[in-house]
């Protein structure tokens, strides 16, 4: 097939999210030829994604890129793209911590890691983020094991669980974890958090929005003059936490807040920042857990009081909840922050995917 290229990659569900995880070694090293492998991969542009294997959602084109890691005390490198639908962009710019839950089976899978019999630590250098994650996978006798007991919201049935600790995820992408400088800013007559751990977010009230914030997909994807009311706050907090014209990136993500309901910590709803995430994103669940112990911030004053340390972080969303094990030092913007969280993830399929020699 002289038109086509035959390029390795695992089929994988991280969390709740799925994608292609490639060796990077598989992919080029340049990377607008990569970026052009990674569209004809997915299928995009195209709302169906159809000559790709992307699931026509943002949370089914996602993309992993996975290596041998040069950083000290670190085993893989992992580099997350999410690839649009409808434009031709692959955004580098976020990480994922979905995709993440399967990055050390990957690895395993791959033999870029050595199973241990019983549980095998990986850990894990996020280059997006420019931080480490230590993830621990259940290998009895040496492999990677997929069925379990362990249950995540968004996720159908059981499955083995992987524990991901993050670290060094205070400034993500902006260096601060305050990136204007403010616990809180007002934006357009609507007061925000722009934080940054994990995941470079703004944070509001639903109330501020006319929403409960209980609401579901209708709410948001289906009121077209509110998510433009939303991007136009979005677009000006980018510039103030000193990311530039954010027009034509995913990051900031927005997190619309409100008291909890079914007894958990708070509530969110997780835009990305274009449509509702059906469940959380697991890095946005660590930026949020942290507002929520940060005083002063927009979740702080929604979340129910928690004096422990470390606390577990219940977020409500619209498939169910996620916690965050979160250990804090420090207090106000010096606050620093390690989070654990369990995921699972399962890998669907293992072969070649094909993509045009030009296109």
């Amino acid at each position: 097939m002289r038109d086509l290229i035959a390029i390795p990659c695992i089929f994988m569900r991280g969390g709740t999210s799925r994608g292609p995880y490639f060796l990077a070694s598989d992919l080029p090293a340049e990377t607008a030829e990569r970026d052009r492998v990674l569209l004809a991969a997915m299928g995009s542009p195209d709302p169906r994604q159809i000559d790709g294997i992307g699931g026509a959602t943002t949370l089914t084109s996602k993309v992993a890129i996975v290596s041998k890691s040069g950083q000290p005390g670190c085993d893989v490198d992992y580099l997350f793209a999410q690839v649009d639908i409808s434009k031709p962009l692959v955004d580098t710019a976020p990480s994922c911590g979905n995709m993440l839950a399967g990055v050390a089976p990957f690895a395993i899978e791959r033999g870029l890691v050595s199973a241990k019999d019983g549980k095998t630590r990986v850990m894990i250098y996020n280059v997006n983020t420019q931080s480490r994650i230590e993830a621990i996978v259940e290998t009895p006798g040496g492999e990677v094991a997929y069925t379990g007991d362990a249950r995540i919201d968004g996720v159908p049935g059981t499955a083995a669980p992987i524990v991901l600790n993050f670290m060094d995820v205070v400034g993500s992408i902006t260096g601060k974890m305050l990136p204007t400088g403010n616990l809180r800013d007002r934006i357009d007559g609507v007061d925000v958090t722009c934080i940054d751990v994990a995941m470079p977010m703004i944070l509001l009230r639903a109330a501020d929005l006319g929403l409960s914030g209980t609401e579901g997909k209708e709410a948001f994807d289906g009121d077209k003059e509110r998510m433009a009311r939303i991007e136009k706050i979005r677009l000006q907090a980018g510039k103030m936490m000193g990311l530039g014209d954010v027009s034509e990136k995913v990051v900031p993500k927005v997190g619309v807040l409100s008291a909890p309901t079914k007894g958990g910590t708070i509530t969110s709803r997780y835009l990305t920042p274009h449509a509702l995430h059906a469940a959380h994103a697991v890095t946005g669940g660590v930026c949020v857990a942290s507002a929520c112990a940060l005083e002063g911030t927009i979740a702080h004053e929604f979340a129910k009081p928690d004096g422990a340390n470390p606390r577990t972080v219940l977020i409500e969303h619209p498939s169910g909840d996620i916690d965050v094990l979160l250990t804090v030092s420090g207090k106000g913007a010096d606050m620093n922050v390690v989070a654990g969280t369990l995921r699972t993830a399962r890998l669907l399929m293992r072969g070649e995917i094909m993509v045009p020699r030009k296109r």
